[in-house]
Formats: structure tokens, sequence, C-alpha cells
């Protein structure tokens, strides 16, 4: 029986891996012998159409031209717009413009251009808007001659408002005060009560337009109250007043007594001396005070019947200190009282320069008041002028101290005398806060062409004779 040897497979295909399936027989197309069999290729993708392809590129063409277009001309835009809000305006001088509360930006620019600020409210209302500033405040500016758009917009914004300022000098009362803050016609409100005498700080004091009456009034105290203890704790140990309170009511005797810086310490040497001697004070202001008051004035000379007329301030009367303080005393006169000149003065009398002769005793007193009686003299004062303290030929009493040499048989044992008509002095001013006050404070408007001061000129009047 014969076998037939059955055919291996060629020994690579024995090393393929077994998980390997055989291969499908393919059919073979007919060929011609001898040709090799060669792969054939897919058909390309249809293409698209050419319509399709050349309308997007003109879309995408046109918006692109598009957006050159407005960037070129929003370029242009921006110049001409920061060329006009910075163009010159129409203002022909510098002037101050009112802006009321709660206005808005289109308010505003119509009242700008009714001041003459601006020529065009709807550019001015752009800019406002869109050019990246703070919110516009609504107060009092000053505009500058021909200011544009831009430069109008920032004042505005900034807050840069106009300041006033109001001046009160040392010793006016508080009720002289609230007057005055009264006059003031650039604040606003009204004060709610008079302030306890000597609570205030006599100063200059700024402030804008619509800053309320009783906001001044609280400054002053807050100021008045940091100084006072500022001073307090650097008192001289000598001084004999036992509270700051103490100090203030004899800092505003000396206040009243005199108005020259370098006689202050002096001045308070005198009466601390007297204190600590247990000498009545005997100064003629407490007598002022004692009869009107808040008024803080006579508006004319005391009467020699009002030398000894009983008052909780007289201090021709009453031993120490008055109750309390007869007017605001400043800064320098507490100073003063605090840490006072050491001497052994106990009397002083105007010597007719604007300031006072000061002796030790009596009889060196007694010759100061005669020079002083011939100065005065010699000016021949007409028979209305302001009365002085005229005393007599009495001899002092106990704790008191004549004040001039014999007159004319009036006796009066007044320890001071006082200078109210020496030009360039205060000493005790019987004007003082009546019409013929020669301080009687000003504050300028601004807002009033009347009053608005010219440039380079102080806004508020400058200090006079005290």
């Amino acid at each position: 029986m014969f076998f037939r040897r059955s055919k291996l497979p060629p020994p690579e295909r024995i090393a393929q891996d077994p998980t390997d399936e055989p291969a499908l027989p393919q059919r073979l197309s007919p060929r011609s012998p001898g040709e090799a069999i060669k792969p054939t290729v897919a058909p390309p993708p249809p293409e698209k159409p050419e319509r399709e392809r050349s309308g997007l590129v003109g879309i995408v063409s046109g918006a692109l031209t598009f957006a050159v277009v407005i960037a070129i001309a929003a370029m242009i835009g921006i110049t001409l717009f920061q060329r006009q809000v910075r163009e010159p305006g129409p203002l022909a001088a510098d002037k101050v413009v009112v802006i009321p509360t709660h206005s808005g930006t289109g308010e505003i620019a119509e009242t700008l251009k009714r001041e003459g600020v601006i020529d065009h409210t709807g550019l001015f209302e752009f800019a406002a808007r869109f050019g990246g500033r703070p919110a516009l405040r609504a107060g009092e500016y000053v505009f500058k001659a021909h200011a544009s758009i831009a430069d109008t917009l920032d004042t505005i914004a900034t807050g840069r408002q106009v300041q006033h300022a109001v001046t009160f000098p040392e010793g006016l009362t508080s009720e002289q005060i609230v007057g005055r803050l009264n006059d003031n016609d650039v604040l606003t409100g009204e004060i709610n009560e008079i302030p306890p005498e000597g609570s205030l700080l006599p100063d200059t004091y700024k402030f804008e337009r619509g800053a309320t009456r009783q906001q001044i009034v609280n400054l002053m105290k807050a100021k008045q109250r940091e100084v006072l203890n500022q001073i307090w704790l650097r008192r001289s140990a000598d001084v004999p007043v036992r509270t700051p309170a103490e100090m203030v009511t004899l800092a505003s005797i000396v206040e009243k007594e005199t108005g020259r810086a370098d006689e202050r310490p002096r001045v308070a040497g005198v009466f601390i001396n007297r204190l600590n001697k247990r000498m009545k004070l005997q100064s003629d202001p407490t007598i002022v005070y004692g009869l009107v008051g808040g008024r803080g004035t006579l508006g004319r000379g005391i009467l020699r019947s009002e030398i000894d007329r009983p008052t909780p301030y007289n201090t021709y009367v009453i031993e120490g200190l008055p109750p309390g303080p007869i007017a605001n005393p400043g800064k320098a006169a507490l100073e003063a009282v605090a840490n006072p000149s050491r001497t052994k003065d106990l009397f002083f009398v105007a010597d007719g320069s604007g300031g006072h002769a000061f002796a030790d005793s009596l009889e060196g007193h007694q010759r100061n008041v005669a020079r002083w009686r011939a100065v005065e003299k010699s000016r021949q004062a007409p028979p209305d002028a302001v009365d002085k303290v005229e005393p007599g030929p009495d001899p002092a009493t106990p704790g008191r101290a004549s004040a001039y040499a014999p007159g004319n048989g009036v006796n009066t044992n007044a320890a001071f005398a006082l200078d109210a008509g020496t030009p360039g002095s205060r000493a005790f001013d019987a004007s003082e806060g009546t019409r013929l006050d020669p301080l009687k404070n000003r504050s300028y408007d601004l807002g009033s062409p009347k009053t608005v001061p010219a440039l380079g000129e102080p806004a508020v009047a400058p200090r006079g004779r005290r």
C-alpha cells in the first residue's frame, strides 16, 4: 500500500503566532502569464465646487476690511475727541462757580455753560461719562481762564473747592464768637446753644462752602481741649491754679489785659504774685463781664460807680479768681499762665507806648501812674473819651493798691490802669464787639464779584489793632 507524503508548510510559516488565522484565498484577476500582481489605489474624494470656496473667502475678506475701517475710524474719532476736550474754553477770566448739591452730569454741564465755562454740553457729558475720571462732586470751584473741558472735569472730579476762612481774635466771648459765625453768610445751619465761656480756641479756621456753623464750633472746642491738655501737662509747679478750668479763667483775664505777646508772661506773673499774697486781682475787664456777661463790652467806659458794684466776677470786690472765664483766651495767654515770668511785680499801668510799666511796690507804681498822667494830659482827650479809672487821694486799704496818684478827689482804689486809646495797643478795648470794633470779622464771599479779592490778596481780612 502506498502512502502519499503530505507537504509541510515552510519553516517561516510554522514560526508564526499560532493564533494567526489562515489567509483566505484571494480571487485573482485574469492576467497574462508572468504579470505581477499590482495593488489597487482608492479613488480620491470628490472636490468641493469652486463657487463655495470663493464665497467663504469673500466673507472673511470683507469682515477684515470692515474691521480695519472701523479701527481707523475709531482712531480718528478718539484723536478728534481728545483734541476737542483739550481745546481752550470760552472763559475770559478766572471765575468761581457753585455746583449745586445733588446735581447730575447734565445739570452740571448746563450750569457750566450758563456760567460761560464751556461751549458744548454734549461733549462735556460724553467726556464725563466715558473719560475714566472719578464721579463729579458738587461744591464751589475756581475755573481758570480758558480752561478746557479736560481741565474743568479735573477740577470738579478732584474736589479742589474754594477754601473760605473765618478768624476769631483772642479775647472774644463765646456769645461774640457765635455772633460772628451767624454773620458769615457762607456757613449754613444754626448753632444749638452758646458754648461755655472759655471752651473755644480763637484762631483762623478754614472751611468749604456748605460747612455748618456748628461744625466750626465743634472744631474750636476740640482744638481748645487739645491745646489746654498739652499746656496743662507742662505747667510750672509754682502756679497756684488747681485745675485746667482755673488756668483758663486766669488766662482769660490776662488776655483781656494786654494784647502784646512779650507782655503776657509778665502780666500773668503780676496776677500770680497777687494770688500768692492773697491780694485782690482788681482787673477792670472783670468789672465789665460782671455787668454785661457774654456781651463782653459796655460800648463805653467804666463808670466810677460800677467799680465797687458787687458782682460774682468783679475782682475789685471778690477775692481770688472769678467763678469762670470772662472770655476765650488764646494759646499764648494759656502758655503765659502756665509758665509766667518770675518777678516781684504787683502793679502795672499803661506807659503811653502801647505797653505797660510794671512795679513791685506802691511807690514805684505811683511814679509810673504820674508819668502816664502826663502822657494822657498831653493828648488832651475829649470829654467823651473812654473813661479811665481815676482814684482819689485816699490811702490804699489792706490788700488793695491805688492805681493813680491823687487826682480829682474821687477814690476808687483801682489796681490797674488800662490804655484803650494808645495806637498799636489793645489793652482793654471797650468797643470790642460793637459797631466800632476794628476787628469786626469779615469773610469774603468768593461767589460775589463785589467781594472777591484780586489775585494775590488774602481771602481773610488781616488782623488790625486789638
